[in-house]
């Protein structure tokens, strides 16, 4: 990733905006683009200007809707943003989508899969933060360490299991306002055991520390304020977040994204900043009463595409602070993990609905099994010599121990689908290979 070019100065009182062309020209490109120019300066200009004049008129229209935050850079210079009609649009969809049902037949928040769900983007969400952070254990065995609730074996595991746990503080503290205390508290969760001084665990960067943002290659992409300017401009994010009315609409969502983009400009730990901007951003969400984005996970969707995350960011700090890019980029992120989340519950339901299928013409069985034995059973089939513990379904679905206990010695004792071993002092549940056979001998 490289910086942006720098935009060319505008001088909005010359001539550029007096011509036919330039007059015509809107916040976007004639393909409804929120373009930086960057890639505007590739593309034709309007028949008549230069790409320097369409430039300075798409500018000059911009800066009439821009809108401003109660937050500067260290020069004085406020964040802006716009609400363009991509961005609305984008709004509206959340607003339907993001606080009241799930897509599929059944609504999330009175499933009994509730826990379920929620259990899968924790996991999921622990994961692909920590990964784009650097941590490079597989899928699989990560799913592993939080489902048997093992300890960390190394630095990787770590950083999965730190945001695991950070993003279940954020659940419990969802309902409190942000303060500096709360950040440092988030951070340390984060970054506990995986850094080279631990002195940097729960504690703000200080002027010792040169941190900057730098890229692959060695290039310095963002150099953060200065640390003896933090404890203020700490004060001011959390002011911008507890404020409750201000002196411009500040839609929720926008309010979360810009708390986002803010952790990760101000850098304000020598570590753990990516990580504490996006659990930040749950936080917010949550507070907030957008319940469902708790059931996704927006790193595994940034995971995919991480430089288009990086150049966002590098687009409003080059742009006047104009944070409209970093805006329309999240809002497509939460809209795909949302969608992603549709895809997940319509498997599971196809699975859940295809397992009661097996029993559905013995009387013996129909509805005698609750959906985790029967999610299990469909496991089960695919897997033949897999072994359960119920450690692991405990963790799975969010339930106690003894209620796992149950499922399983259920399928085990009372159906006899699952082969039961002793190991150690407890039982662990073997899935047979003649599973088929002795559902339909039932």
């Amino acid at each position: 990733m490289r910086i942006p070019a720098f935009p060319p100065q505008t001088d909005l009182d010359t001539k550029v905006l007096t011509s036919s062309s330039a007059l015509k020209c809107n916040i976007t490109d004639s393909k409804g683009r929120y373009l930086h120019w960057d890639k505007l300066r590739f593309l034709s200009p309007p028949e008549g200007s230069s790409s320097e004049q369409w430039w300075a008129s798409i500018k000059h229209a911009r800066r009439q809707m821009y809108k401003h935050i109660n937050i500067n850079d260290p020069n004085g210079k406020s964040f802006v943003f716009l609400y363009s009609d991509e961005i609305m649009s984008s709004l509206h969809w959340l607003d339907q989508n993001a606080s009241g049902m799930i897509g599929s037949s059944q609504p999330i928040v009175s499933s009994q899969m509730k826990n379920t769900y929620l259990i899968r983007s924790l996991i999921e969400e622990a994961i692909t933060s920590s990964q784009l952070e650097g941590a490079s254990t597989t899928w699989r065995v990560a799913k592993e360490m939080l489902r048997q609730g093992r300890k960390p074996s190394d630095k990787n595991e770590q950083m999965i299991y730190n945001n695991y746990i950070a993003m279940q503080f954020i659940r419990e503290y969802k309902q409190e306002k942000l303060t500096p205390q709360i950040l440092l508290e988030l951070q340390k969760i984060l970054t506990e055991n995986t850094l080279e001084d631990e002195s940097h665990s729960g504690y703000f960067r200080g002027v010792e520390d040169d941190v900057k943002v730098v890229s692959y290659r060695g290039d310095i992409l963002h150099v953060p304020p200065a640390a003896e300017l933090l404890t203020q401009r700490v004060k001011n994010l959390c002011d911008f977040s507890n404020q409750a009315t201000s002196d411009i609409f500040l839609h929720p969502i926008i309010k979360s994204i810009i708390l986002h983009f803010l952790i990760g400009y101000e850098h304000p730990f020598v570590d753990g900043n990516g990580r504490t901007a996006r659990a930040l951003f749950y936080w917010s969400m949550a507070q907030q009463n957008y319940w469902l984005i708790e059931f996704i996970s927006i790193s595994k969707i940034i995971k995919k595409a991480p430089v288009k995350y990086g150049k966002a960011y590098l687009h409003t700090e080059t742009d006047e602070n104009d944070l409209t890019y970093f805006i329309i980029h999240q809002l497509e992120i939460i809209k795909e993990a949302i969608n992603d989340l549709y895809l997940y519950i319509d498997k599971k339901t196809k699975e859940i609905v295809s397992a009661e299928e097996l029993f559905s013409t013995s009387k013996k069985l129909k509805d005698k099994l609750n959906y985790r034995q029967l999610a299990l059973i469909k496991h089960a089939l695919k897997h033949p010599g897999f072994i359960y513990k119920i450690t692991e379904h405990q963790n799975s679905h969010g339930i106690v121990y003894q209620t796992a206990r149950t499922d399983l010695l259920q399928l085990s004792d009372k159906f006899n689908f699952l082969m039961k071993e002793k190991k150690g002092k407890s039982f662990v549940f073997r899935s047979p290979r003649d599973l088929t056979d002795r559902i339909q001998g039932q």
